[in-house]
């Protein structure tokens, strides 16, 4: 049974101006208040948990009703949250070009005993566990228990990393929600990482918990903290494991995906594409838990075997858990097809092998004019990549891509590893909506060619612009001429892309093929397959 505490709602109530507390403590005010929200010109709103409630009685909201909040709590962190000390409420805050607080968001923090019942016995376990969820789905609240538990139910010495004060609440002394777990602040989001090996390294913790994992920097730590032999318990960003499958930055905490060759053997053994995706580490986490709402989770207990799986396009079983009203548990199995069954991801770009589906389609391969592959228009929105180097690429090589200037519109964000690891509130947004995030290393024309080259599978270089319309017609005259008596033939240097698809071509009808030379004079050498007979 899920019990709620609401004994700090009073104490957030005595911040507020007493016109807008007379209206929550009469008959509006009910126990699932989420947020009260206070923006500069409009009437104050209530966000409960299935309506939202607008004061219209009240009239807008003033200057001095936003200073008046703003001097009764703590002060603003480099991430504009502030908190009430020793509750877990939790005030953020807009602010105008000059820096001037327009707008607060107050969100209630409660207290929540016997949320992790659906999953205590994987807690217990010592094994590490990744939360993930969308926004509001209870990731930190049940954080917070997972600390009160161990800390107190199994006597382990737990330590809290807690970025936001959050997960104890503000001020010095830690909310009582989080047991007898140590809590150590973080002065600024940009310091996680070093916190999280900080406390390894001078408290000796059995157990880590912390909350949003999101960089390259934190991915790291986390990964250094479990390589000894420390218990890690945190939430990141996304709804389920696809999206950090996807995910070039948070990969790294299932184990991090990487492209790899197969020789002919291996790939016939495999009956598979030669270049395949596999694991490149063993995954940070253990067990991976998908928090689906208050009351359901669906769980992958172990997460190396689930991704291996993935990767090879299989279907994956998971285990599905929810919670009924009187605290028993359900528990039954869902089984998942894997999104990545014709997909390669290769340095955090996502592509489609188009011969990979057509070969699982049909066993004669038609050979298709390399033009049509990858044609469809591709909506691109730049973050902190400049964008007239963009439209100098699509212009001079006459790309399928066009620029937007809206996250909704977009299929792909483009960002540099600078401005990913801000964590900035449009990133935030854009993951939470699904859309795929690209990171390129800097702000680099070469950089930014390699992406196009990968996303459109065409070549970009600017040395090599030779008509694919004559590749194909090369590799076609290659065949009938090898089926007429040739023993090996040489094909023209090409790009590593182009060769990859001589290379299935040749597969397909029964041919073998090398690459053979230096880039960029590396060229495919195709030979007849020697022909057996029974004696």
């Amino acid at each position: 049974m899920v019990e709620v505490s609401d004994n700090d709602i009073y104490s957030l109530f005595s911040k507020l101006p007493s016109r807008l507390v007379t209206l929550l403590t009469s008959n509006n005010y009910r126990g699932d208040l989420l947020e009260i929200i206070l923006d500069l010109g409009r009437e104050p709103e209530a966000r409960f948990s299935e309506e939202t409630v607008v004061f219209t009685s009240l009239g807008p909201t003033t200057d001095s009703d936003i200073e008046y909040v703003v001097s009764k709590i703590g002060e603003f962190g480099d991430d504009n949250r502030a908190g009430i000390e020793r509750t877990l409420h939790r005030i953020s805050a807009f602010r105008n070009r000059k820096n001037r607080i327009v707008g607060l968001t107050i969100r209630v923090g409660r207290s929540v005993q016997g949320t992790i019942k659906i999953i205590e016995d994987l807690v217990v376990q010592g094994k590490s566990i990744l939360l993930l969820g969308k926004p509001g789905v209870g990731k930190t609240t049940m954080l917070r228990e997972v600390a009160r538990v161990l800390a107190d139910d199994t006597d382990k010495r737990v330590v809290v990393v807690d970025t936001s004060n959050e997960i104890a609440g503000d001020g010095d002394i830690p909310h009582p929600g989080i047991g007898r777990s140590r809590r150590m602040q973080v002065p600024t989001p940009l310091l996680q990482h070093s916190v999280m090996i900080e406390a390894v390294e001078n408290h000796m913790p059995e157990v880590i918990i912390i909350d949003e994992i999101g960089t390259e920097l934190e991915t790291n730590a986390a990964r250094t903290i479990a390589e000894r032999g420390v218990q890690l318990v945190a939430t990141a960003h996304g709804n389920t494991i696809d999206n950090l499958v996807l995910n070039p930055t948070l990969s790294d905490l299932i184990g991090g995906i990487q492209s790899v060759t197969l020789g002919d053997i291996e790939a016939k053994n495999r009956k598979t594409r030669k270049t395949v995706l596999e694991r490149r580490n063993p995954p940070t986490f253990d067990i991976l838990v998908e928090i689906q709402d208050w009351h359901q989770v669906a769980i992958h207990n172990d997460v190396s075997e689930v991704v291996d799986q993935m990767l090879r396009g299989n279907e994956t079983a998971v285990e599905i858990r929810s919670m009924n009203q009187s605290g028993q548990i359900k528990s039954s199995e869902l089984v998942r097809k894997s999104p990545l069954g014709n997909r390669s991801t290769i340095k955090g770009q996502r592509v489609s092998d188009s011969y990979g589906r057509s070969r699982e389609a049909n066993s004669e391969i038609e050979m298709r004019n390399l033009t049509e592959i990858q044609q469809d228009i591709k909506k691109i929105f730049p973050y902190g990549v400049n964008k007239g180097k963009i439209e100098q690429i699509i212009k001079s090589h006459n790309l399928p891509i066009t620029i937007v200037s809206n996250i909704d519109e977009t299929d792909y964000i483009l960002t540099t590893k600078n401005f990913y690891r801000r964590r900035t509130k449009l990133l935030r947004d854009a993951e939470v909506k699904g859309k795929t995030v690209y990171v390129l290393r800097r702000n680099a024309l070469s950089q930014i060619h390699q992406f196009f080259k990968s996303l459109t599978k065409i070549n970009v270089n600017d040395n090599s612009n030779k008509d694919l319309n004559v590749v194909v017609n090369e590799m076609e005259k290659a065949v009938k001429d090898l089926n007429e008596g040739e023993s090996y033939l040489e094909l023209s240097p090409q790009s590593s892309y182009i060769r990859r698809i001589q290379h299935q071509i040749a597969e397909q009808y029964g041919l073998i093929s090398s690459s053979n030379g230096i880039d960029p004079d590396r060229k495919v050498v195709l030979y007849k397959r020697p022909t057996s007979r029974k004696l």
